[in-house]
């Protein structure tokens, strides 16, 4: 193995090509395992997996590498992975896995690993995990009599179920609340709606909730909310709830049946957090893709926004840094370090739905914190080494910058995954904000196509 096994969230790809393979995921076992048997005599992890059918293939093929290196297993099933990082801890594992390609399609699967706090690894445990997997001349295997074993476990999922209704602070009941859920065919199937449904809320629809190893995102979730809108629309909802495949994104749809993103989601949650005098820090974390319309809006309210890398695990690194407790993406992972230690779909609902039950206000109410800035997307691919470094690139990038003075921002970044250079740009007005990502495109793609003459 050679390649980069660890992403920004752990190990993910297309299953049966490259290293998403289960002589992989045997040697990340005995990896794993052997870092934790330096730590605990017979360290335990926590298992959990979403609905995908690989996901059986790559538990075995981990617990045979964690047995081998003389570590247990405690089999948690189908487990959002929210809930994961919450039991690790309450259990006492000494390390936690959610096997999961999240909102990746059916094909694809891998690995998030939690320490024993429930918080991810970082990403110098991440390197030095992945270094021990590739060194194949490392032995890590136990004596036959050290052995690890499995422990059958599946019932973890009442135990979150039960902790995320007692996070729920508003009246104790979403009695008269109409919702429609959307599970992706995921891990929230049918664990969302007995949350939901036990504190008192009518289920009026709930689709996407039937998997069979190989539907899971498929047309549905937090990825393809379509369904969801018509559904809210056809039922008379209150509100709509989708989640991707592992349960750590959300997105809803108002009862307008309109669709409502993580920034206002996160910024819903931020501003109810300072009312009560709970914000710590008065601050809400998120990342640099996080529209500056979120920021104004804080900012009015006298609420500072930090702003990471892309990644749900920076966001959580600066929260736990300043001792922060609201934080997020655009895409919809909302983290609340006072219950959790990841993005959770399903406390980050309820949190909404407390709001709109105290308040006695609509979804469509709740979720208008801000007005978007106009912002633009676009990518570009490149064949040379670093079009990025190029002066003419960099002389181009503190032009447009200066333009947009502090009414607007743009955010230039290559992707981790493909050579692509992601170039957003944000400006009050929509023309701007479209001229300056153009403009930086162009000097791109002229200095990538230079480099290859």
């Amino acid at each position: 193995m050679t390649d980069r096994l660890f992403g920004t969230d752990g190990i993910r790809g297309r299953v049966n090509t490259n290293a998403i393979r289960p002589h992989m995921f045997v040697r990340f076992g005995e990896a794993l395992g052997s870092v934790l048997k330096s730590q605990s005599s017979r360290p335990q992890v926590l298992i959990g997996r979403d609905t995908r059918q690989s996901g059986h293939m790559i538990e075995a093929a981990i617990e045979a590498g964690l047995f081998n290196a003389g570590a247990s297993t405690i089999r948690g099933g189908v487990l959002p992975t929210p809930a994961v990082g919450c039991l690790v801890p309450q259990i006492g594992a000494d390390a936690g896995l959610m096997i999961t390609a999240s909102h990746n399609p059916p094909e694809d699967n891998g690995v998030k690993v939690f320490g024993a706090d429930g918080f991810k690894l970082s990403a110098e445990q991440q390197t030095e995990l992945e270094a021990l997997i590739q060194n194949m001349s490392a032995d890590l295997f136990a004596d036959v009599g050290l052995m690890g074993a499995p422990e059958n476990r599946y019932e973890l999922s009442q135990i979150y179920v039960d902790f995320a209704k007692k996070t729920f602070s508003s009246s104790g009941s979403l009695s008269g609340l109409r919702i429609c859920l959307d599970a992706a065919n995921g891990a929230a199937s049918g664990v969302a709606e007995s949350v939901f449904a036990e504190l008192g809320a009518e289920i009026v629809s709930s689709i996407a909730s039937s998997p069979d190893g190989r539907n899971i995102n498929a047309g549905c979730g937090a990825m393809h909310p379509e369904k969801l809108q018509d559904s809210v629309s056809q039922t008379n909802a209150d509100i709509g709830i989708a989640f991707d495949g592992d349960a750590d994104r959300i997105v809803i749809v108002n009862e307008k049946a309109e669709i409502v993103d993580g920034d206002q989601i996160m910024g819903a949650i931020g501003l109810e957090y300072a009312r009560r005098g709970a914000l710590r820090g008065n601050t809400v974390v998120s990342t640099i893709m996080s529209n500056m319309g979120l920021e104004f809006a804080l900012a009015e309210q006298g609420i500072s926004l930090e702003r990471t890398k892309v990644g749900d695990r920076y966001v959580v690194e600066r929260m736990r840094e300043g001792g922060f407790v609201v934080g997020g993406e655009q895409s919809g992972h909302i983290i609340l370090t006072d219950y959790v230690t990841t993005g959770d779909a399903i406390i980050s609902a309820l949190k909404i739905l407390g709001i709109m039950t105290t308040e006695n206000r609509a979804a469509s109410e709740v979720l208008s914190v801000f007005e978007p800035v106009p912002q633009i997307l676009k990518n570009i691919r490149y064949s040379s080494s670093d079009p990025l470094a190029d002066t003419s690139v960099v002389a181009e990038l503190t032009s447009v910058t200066e333009n947009l003075g502090k009414t607007g921002r743009i955010v230039v970044r290559k992707s981790g995954t493909e050579p692509v250079i992601r170039v957003m740009a944000e400006a009050v007005e929509h023309d701007d904000a479209e001229n300056a990502v153009d403009r930086l495109i162009g000097a791109i793609s002229d200095a990538d196509e230079r480099a290859g003459k």
